[in-house]
């Protein structure tokens, strides 16, 4: 099982959903870089469940420091970030020990572990692994922003219901960050929240899309071919569990493009190089072109729902039905544009290590 991600800035994710703890360790940080801990609270803050358009299961989520840190700043030897559980409910998932619930990894586990894996609330494979990755890019979103970089990302859509998409990017980010439900347009917001509580109330779930924005990113990071920009971002991104799609720029839509529309024309601005239009979001070639990073992920409905399924008994392979119990989210895109916010800036932290290495990523 592959547990770290990253060459020059890397993070270790460990722990199970219904075990003692979660958690995550950062290492290639440089010495050095503030680490404030009321700002990964409050980045733990906005992945929380959150009333009836989240499950009923709330933890704490206080991140402890266990190595790494020396009054308030990174050593440059690896950062152990760890997190108690302590609201399980382990009994809910004692049927699933041989039912595998359509949507989840139940089956593959199997097929892949033999039955040893924990299965309780997913086990390894439980969106709830994602805190570690939250309090890990909370650093990365820090080193980020000490160095002008900025990432945001809203709901584009959820449940059939459309956002406005980015305007004044600079403005844009900074709003949703601050915001508990990351939405530009407020009664799109509501109307979403009524979609999500409605497929709640049907024992369903639903999806949707997100977009982040990343400014001040400079131009020349990432590489041709196996190592592009867009393929690592999306490695990490198709690593978060409801993530089922990713795109940059103008994605698919480039497709139904001619190439006088697609094409993004260059110019000089004050100095630099920028480009009239940003169809191709920010990266050309595999390589940051210095323009905005646009990507979009998919984000699928919880599989959690509690209709009554076919499924198969895996002690024997034969055909059963499933419902589900337990404390699921009807949805989970608005907890999940944290992750991507962190999922992207531990990606972004390791490719300019990698460009301009480790020290780059300390402010001046």
């Amino acid at each position: 099982m592959k547990n770290t991600f990253g060459s020059s800035v890397s993070v270790t994710i460990f722990g199970e959903s219904h075990g003692k703890m979660i958690g995550a360790v950062l290492d290639g940080i440089a010495p050095g870089i503030p680490v404030d801990e009321e700002f990964i609270a409050a980045q733990m803050d906005l992945r929380k469940a959150v009333g009836k358009i989240s499950t009923a299961r709330h933890e704490a989520d206080q991140v402890q420091i266990v190595s790494g840190v020396f009054n308030g700043r990174t050593t440059g030897t690896p950062i152990t970030l760890i997190i108690a559980n302590q609201d399980q409910h382990s009994r809910d998932y004692g049927e699933l020990a041989y039912k595998a619930r359509p949507g989840h990894a139940d089956f593959t586990a199997q097929m892949k572990y033999h039955g040893f894996q924990d299965f309780r609330g997913g086990g390894h494979f439980s969106g709830r692994i994602t805190a570690g990755l939250v309090a890990a890019g909370a650093i990365a979103i820090s080193a980020l922003r000490s160095k002008g970089i900025f990432i945001g990302t809203h709901i584009l859509s959820c449940g059939g219901v459309e956002d406005r998409t980015f305007g004044d990017l600079r403005a844009d980010i900074d709003r949703l960050n601050a915001s508990e439900f990351a939405v530009l347009d407020e009664k799109a917001g509501a109307s979403m929240k009524e979609r999500i509580e409605a497929a709640a109330a049907e024992g369903d779930s639903v999806g949707g899309k997100l977009e982040t924005a990343v400014i001040g990113f400079p131009a020349g990071v990432g590489e041709p071919w196996f190592d592009t920009l867009e393929s690592v971002i999306s490695h990490m991104l198709f690593s978060i569990p409801a993530v089922k799609g990713v795109e940059f720029g103008d994605g698919f839509g480039l497709a139904e493009m001619s190439g006088s529309q697609a094409n993004d024309p260059f110019r000089a601005e004050n100095g630099s190089v920028v480009t009239a239009t940003n169809h191709n979001g920010g990266i050309l070639g595999g390589i940051s072109s210095g323009m905005p990073i646009i990507i979009r992920s998919a984000v699928k409905p919880t599989p959690s729902i509690y209709k009554e399924q076919q499924t198969i008994d895996m002690r024997d392979m034969s055909d059963t039905e499933l419902v589900i119990k337990g404390r699921h989210d009807p949805a989970v895109i608005h907890r999940a544009r944290v992750v991507v916010d962190s999922a992207v800036a531990l990606v972004l932290c390791d490719q300019l290590a990698g460009r301009f290495g480790t020290d780059w990523l300390v402010s001046e």
